[in-house]
């Protein structure tokens, strides 16, 4: 019984302890969705909605009208509600404090989302809150989050965001990282 007893405990604290599940921005979209995306038609930068400039005026990461339905889509994938996460992307700050740490920011799949293109669907937004906060120095360095996924819309006036962590850690990503 003893042995038993021991062997319980070890499974429940690698359960507890495990790594969190790294994810591919992809993985955030209900299949209809990644089928939409991978079917949509190419954007014609000359004369599409997308907005100029600023991605952090306000609205600068909101879709203008008359992009492809997926664009807009916040549909979420059930399943990764509550999960223990890890998944790289780039930073859009939301706040900082008088030491330039963001504690809250916007995580979304690349570099300098909506500039020049049309900024991520709600479903491809995360809401980070970060306590340690995070100095971010440059938008187009990679950063790796983990934590928390929950599903929850949440809209800012500079986006819409259809998921929400609360990071555990985050990295910045280097050339010498894998």
């Amino acid at each position: 019984m003893r042995h038993l007893t021991t062997v319980l405990l070890i499974a429940a604290s690698s359960w507890l302890y495990a790594e969190p599940r790294e994810l591919d921005w992809l993985e955030l979209m209900p299949a209809a969705d990644r089928i939409a995306l991978e079917n949509m038609p190419d954007i014609d930068h000359g004369v599409s909605p997308e907005r100029p400039g600023d991605f952090s005026a306000p609205g600068g990461m909101k879709q203008a009208p008359g992009l492809p339905a997926v664009m807009y889509s916040a549909n979420t994938v059930a399943a990764l509600d509550k999960q223990q996460i890890r998944l790289a992307g780039y930073p859009v700050p939301l706040d900082s404090d008088g030491q330039g740490l963001s504690r809250e920011f916007f995580l979304v799949p690349y570099a300098g989302a909506c500039i020049h293109v049309p900024p991520p669907p709600p479903n491809q937004i995360i809401l980070v809150s970060f306590a340690e906060g995070l100095l971010i120095e440059d938008l187009y360095i990679p950063i790796e989050v983990s934590g928390e996924l929950r599903i929850e819309s949440v809209s800012d006036p500079l986006a819409d965001a259809a998921y929400v962590m609360q990071a555990s850690s985050v990295q910045l990503l280097t050339e010498e990282q894998p």
